[in-house]
């Protein structure tokens, strides 16, 4: 395929992990997309503003930053950009936020360029979706809380301590876990 990259359809990739950003370049290179990487907040909002992606794959943890923000500012710049956001650290208040910010589909990791672009095109929810019969357990309960309040002091630790009434470095050691499976 000998198309210029001004006649692809451009994705911006942000994701502080530069293997998979790599691997999942190739990929999307290999579909027809013309590519750009971004593996810190700064640079997605600068790179976004130059290329003007059609779609976004943003990770929800950009080192010690939020994708939530990035999502947010790229669906300001513009709200036909296409957003799926990506994480290994899956919960039901950040998937909201995402959508809520401008996101379309919200997958948890591993996800490969093939499941991303499924997501990236999908406008219509799934009432198929298998509803489980198993509550979750009281560690992912716990995990999903301390998800919200942190959310809601907008990622400050010390505030989501405060508000949670326990200590700031037990909370860091609570949230650097990965969550518990159901």
């Amino acid at each position: 395929m000998n198309e210029s990259s001004e006649t692809r359809p451009s994705i911006l990739i942000v994701d502080d992990d530069e293997i998979f950003c790599e691997v999942l370049s190739d990929a999307f290179n290999d579909r027809g997309y013309s590519v750009t990487v971004a593996r810190d907040t700064d640079s997605a909002v600068r790179k976004a503003r130059e290329c003007d992606p059609e779609y976004a794959v943003v990770d929800l943890r950009i080192g010690q930053a939020s994708g939530l923000k990035v999502v947010e500012t790229l669906h300001a710049m513009d709200e036909n950009t296409r957003i799926v956001m990506l994480t290994g650290y899956a919960s039901v208040a950040t998937a909201v936020e995402a959508i809520k910010l401008g996101a379309v589909h919200y997958l948890t990791k591993p996800a490969d360029a093939d499941e991303i672009l499924a997501a990236l095109h999908r406008d219509e929810g799934d009432p198929n979706i298998v509803v489980s019969d198993n509550p979750l357990t009281v560690k992912r309960l716990e995990w999903e809380h301390l998800q919200r309040v942190l959310n809601e002091c907008d990622g400050n630790i010390s505030a989501a301590a405060r508000k949670l009434r326990m200590h700031r470095r037990t909370l860091q050691r609570k949230l650097a876990k990965r969550p518990v499976k159901d």
